[in-house]
């Protein structure tokens, strides 16, 4: 009987180390899984997308390009302030009929519209060589690196 008693304490013992060698070391997470190593999570992550950038308002929209135009026009104060006002309501209406998506006709007229709308009002407001200047940059959609480059070359 002492050797059974002995044997069962062994047992008891070997069976008792072995459950907290097998947590301790990872193989195990305690709740009867006998898996090797950890364990992959069953449940998919949800993937994030990333975030797309907000669209640029009609004032950002001309802010950015503000300095390109006095810079290549050479606008005082009073005549800058004069086309990014004018600019903003051209830019601010041309935004509203992307949103609108009308048909391609419909739309065309409208953009000729609101053309023909901010050139009156910028022929009204600004000296006739400087109206004209902007005419050329707005061509050349208002990029005056092109026309630095050439002036450069020119005068060499």
């Amino acid at each position: 009987m002492k050797i059974y008693s002995k044997f069962l304490i062994a047992i008891l013992i070997t069976f008792g180390t072995f459950t907290e060698l097998k947590a301790q070391y990872g193989y195990g997470n305690g709740y009867g899984n006998s898996g090797y190593g950890r364990q992959r999570n069953t449940i998919p992550q949800a993937t994030s997308q990333p975030e797309e950038p907000e669209p640029l308002t009609a004032e950002q929209i001309v802010d950015l390009e503000m300095p390109n135009i006095t810079e290549a026009i050479g606008l005082n104060p009073f005549e800058e302030a004069i086309v990014r006002t004018s600019l903003i309501k051209t830019v601010q209406k041309r935004i509203e009929l992307q949103i609108l998506k009308l048909e391609p006709e419909k739309t065309r007229e409208a953009i000729e519209k609101i053309q023909k709308e901010q050139d009156e009002e910028l022929k009204t407001s600004l000296p006739e060589d400087k109206y004209e200047a902007f005419k050329e940059l707005q061509k050349d959609r208002f990029k005056t690196k092109k026309k630095k480059k050439k002036k450069k070359k020119e005068e060499n």
